[in-house]
């Protein structure tokens, strides 16, 4: 993997898998926000396997997901390079792709590479107003890696009301996580060595391109109490680079909300898949009756 600046040193965790598969039916890929892992796509998951092949990957340069490819600069375009390989190692030609936040940037990327059946982007990342609106992404990431970092944290995020404080950009109900959880979403955020790449500008970020629609079905669910990109600062200029793309506000959420209400997330994704799908039925030719000659 290309050289990365360091994030604030910190003890490793535990070792974890680098992907989720399972299920029957039409691919579904499940795509993570920035400093995330596929874990946390966790409450959805049930809702899913049923009806889809579901598979989640940790997106390279997190922990537990894969490096890049030798040399490669971080940035989109090297993240969908291995986002590709992974599909491959899987057997996915083209799915239903879902992207939160990094991983919708990353669902248009993958899209214009023709991998993509239809794109579910929630809250996605890539466009902003002014260049300031990147940069205060960036300090928001910063300041909750070095909150994080700090060995008693995960302890005193035990406290509701610490919890509530820490989460509240990225969750609406920060209580819901349940505990257990925390000390793995906290590790997501302090060992992505992606992160470093993008505190030191060594990262090639640069606003979604104007995307064309007929590439795939495109349905963008904003997170209606969204404080992490609102959709005013972020949203609206996606409008114009997106055109003739499904807008709609997901209620009652926050920028991740898989965990705020996975109920609400596994239904926007399977009204989408299904009516997708349905395009893609063949339906049989009725059989002409046969004529009975007359004696």
């Amino acid at each position: 993997m290309a050289q990365l600046l360091p994030v604030p040193e910190q003890p490793r965790h535990e070792q974890v898998t680098a992907s989720f598969r399972q299920g029957t039916g039409s691919p579904v890929v499940l795509l993570h926000g920035v400093s995330m892992s596929w874990r946390i796509w966790d409450p959805v998951l049930p809702f899913l396997v049923g009806q889809h092949d579901v598979f989640a990957p940790t997106l390279a340069g997190h922990r537990g997901g894969p490096d890049l490819r030798p040399g490669a600069k971080p940035g989109i375009s090297a993240m969908v390079d291995v986002l590709c390989d992974q599909l491959d190692e899987q057997g996915i030609e083209t799915a239903h792709v879902v992207g939160n936040s990094l991983g919708g940037w990353l669902g248009f990327e993958l899209a214009r590479r023709g991998r993509v059946k239809s794109l579910l982007a929630i809250s996605p990342a890539g466009t902003w107003k002014a260049k300031r609106d990147l940069q205060r992404l960036l300090l928001m990431i910063r300041l909750g890696c070095v909150a994080t970092g700090d060995s008693r944290f995960s302890v005193l995020a035990r406290n509701r009301l610490v919890r509530r404080a820490a989460l509240a950009r990225s969750f609406a109900y920060p209580s819901r996580i349940p505990v257990d959880e925390m000390d793995s979403l906290f590790a997501d955020l302090t060992e992505c060595e992606m992160l470093g790449a993008l505190f030191g500008g060594g990262a090639d970020l640069h606003q979604l391109a104007e995307f064309d629609v007929a590439l795939c079905p495109v349905k963008i669910a904003w997170a209606e109490r969204d404080r992490f990109i609102p959709y005013r600062r972020y949203g609206l200029p996606m409008r114009d680079v997106v055109r003739g793309a499904e807008f709609v506000m997901l209620p009652g959420v926050g920028h991740v909300p898989m965990w705020d209400n996975p109920r609400l997330v596994a239904r926007a994704i399977l009204e989408m898949t299904a009516e997708v799908d349905a395009c893609y039925e063949v339906v049989p030719k009725p059989r002409r009756p046969k004529l009975r000659r007359s004696a």
